[in-house]
């Protein structure tokens, strides 16, 4: 069975008309007719697109064989506009997930100031701890459906556009390195001071300062969580083989596996 013939079969099995596919694959439904009469080949990224759409492995499009290979050994593809546009959404999910517990930790701060008043306290604990949840419901949200499988497959990106994304990464591991630093370095300090209040001196003499630690305490977290979240974005994308060679990987793929074929 030759390219073109499994391309026909493939659509015809899927229902999806050459305009529909040709709009997939961005390209015209005359190229679309070209390729299933076999005048001609898509070029490596429409393959690989090809592949994404039908679930299909680069083998079988191009060996003469008839035989499928659903479990994608080639992997998933992502275009460089797809790639981008997932690092665009995880930096908005990143700012208002960090920004949810930035807020949770900042709602302790009336207590310790008015904590003599419950009737004073509560109200802007409240308000400040419900905008902070709302943060997080915002998430579910700003997450798009289309990005998920990234997260579940092997990705393929083009070679030039990867070496990009891996320089981007490396610098972007040194400069969130230190800015990571100053994160833990403010949270540990916040809760040093509690500890130290209890333990040690064993009186009221840092309560005052109460606030102020809550203060670093929550920006170390919205710092720590905003850097730790692009990262792992960026590591998703340009060190992939280390990402599905994990064991969180392994695990949710084989029990995706034995969901499928129950």
């Amino acid at each position: 069975m030759t390219f073109g013939e499994k391309l026909y079969k493939l659509r015809k099995e899927k229902g999806i008309s050459q305009e529909a596919l040709a709009e997939k694959l961005n390209t015209s439904r005359q190229a679309i007719s070209k390729w299933e009469n076999g005048q001609g080949y898509p070029e490596t990224e429409k393959l690989l697109m090809i592949g994404n759409v039908f679930g299909v492995s680069m083998d079988y499009l191009l060996k003469n064989s008839t035989e499928h290979n659903i479990d994608k050994e080639a992997g998933y593809y992502v275009s460089k506009e797809m790639a981008e546009g997932y690092l665009l959404s995880v930096h908005k999910i990143s700012k208002y997930t960090a920004l949810g517990f930035f807020l949770i930790a900042l709602s302790t701060i009336p207590y310790f100031i008015f904590k003599q008043d419950p009737a004073i306290y509560m109200i802007p604990t409240i308000i400040i701890a419900t905008i902070g949840i709302g943060m997080f419901v915002s998430v579910s949200f700003l997450e798009e459906n289309q990005y998920k499988i990234l997260k579940k497959e092997s990705l393929i990106l083009d070679e030039k556009y990867l070496n990009v994304l891996i320089s981007r990464y490396e610098n972007m591991k040194k400069k969130y390195g230190v800015i990571n630093l100053i994160g833990v370095g403010l949270f540990v300090a916040g809760l040093l001071a509690f500890g130290i209040e209890k333990r040690f001196i064993n009186s009221e003499f840092l309560v005052p300062y109460y606030p102020i630690c809550i203060g670093m305490i929550a920006v170390g977290l919205y710092i720590n969580i905003r850097t730790s979240t692009i990262l792992e974005a960026y590591k998703l994308l340009a060190i992939n083989k280390e990402y599905t060679n994990s064991f969180g990987f392994k695990l949710r793929r084989k029990i995706r596996k034995k969901v499928d074929d129950f």
